[in-house]
């Protein structure tokens, strides 16, 4: 077991570095090259993504058998599931928004698919699905360890937002804790990554519809609401364990050391 922990902790580390690197220093020049080749950006960000990823997709067969590879990243099945839940946990912000604010008529099909469905099934496929997902599930590291230098990175991602210090410090934050949160949602949905990957598309979508904010932090309103979904998110997981008569995974059997394999609970 100690060396299947080193393995994948190395693994996931140094491939997960070198997604960071192509993401951060070559992701605009790759985006503005397959512009130039695909008529459609959207699509060119697709396969934008897909490039900068390459690293930790092979890793994962150097982790993993190819036919286990979906099943370790949590996309296997659950796909109407997550999504139906997902947008039922996101009602209060659609609905509080469509009130509160105007509707966005800058928005387009573009902006749609870039910030809201590619940005929120990368960023959970990589930074939940396989640099969290594979040290909690795969080794022994504990939720704890797992999870904070994931979410300490995915908060640095996004502080390109703005430059005001307050403003950074409060983005920072809301990154960071949304992080966990996805992360908790995914291991107490039965590994189902569909959860957070949808939750983090509506929230992404409603909050462009409206032209809610001009980063992650938001206003007094935007905030409102989007806590009233987080605690409805909570509530509903809970629900969901009670009904299925299954106990929370995440406890202190795996807060700094997985005692007990995460693979084991169904």
């Amino acid at each position: 077991m100690r060396q299947q922990t080193l393995k994948v902790l190395l693994i996931t580390i140094i491939t997960f570095g070198l997604y960071y690197l192509l993401q951060n220093f070559h992701f605009k020049t790759l985006y503005s090259c397959l512009c130039n080749l695909v008529p459609i950006k959207a699509i060119a960000y697709f396969l934008t993504y897909i490039i900068v990823g390459l690293p930790l997709l092979i890793g994962l067969f150097f982790t993993h058998k190819p036919k286990d590879i979906f099943d370790c990243l949590g996309i296997s099945n659950g796909f109407f599931k997550g999504f139906f839940f997902a947008f039922l946990f996101t009602l209060p912000m659609l609905i509080g928004y469509s009130i509160v604010f105007k509707f966005n008529v800058d928005i387009t099909c573009n902006k749609i698919l870039g910030g809201a469905v590619f940005a929120a099934f990368f960023e959970e496929l990589y930074f939940r699905g396989v640099f969290f997902g594979q040290l909690f599930r795969f080794t022994k590291i504990g939720f704890i360890p797992s999870v904070f230098l994931c979410a300490l990175i995915f908060a640095l991602e996004h502080l390109w937002q703005s430059t005001d210090p307050s403003t950074l410090i409060g983005i920072f934050f809301t990154t960071f804790i949304g992080a966990i949160f996805f992360a908790w949602l995914y291991i107490e949905w039965d590994n189902n990554l569909w959860i957070p990957i949808g939750l983090h598309l509506f929230m992404n979508l409603h909050w462009m519809l409206f032209s809610v904010g001009d980063n992650a932090l938001g206003g007094t309103y935007a905030n409102i609401f989007r806590a009233i979904t987080i605690i409805v998110t909570i509530v509903g997981t809970l629900f969901y364990k009670r009904q299925t008569g299954k106990k929370l995974v995440i406890n202190r059997n795996r807060l700094w050391i997985n005692k007990i394999s995460i693979n084991n609970d169904k």
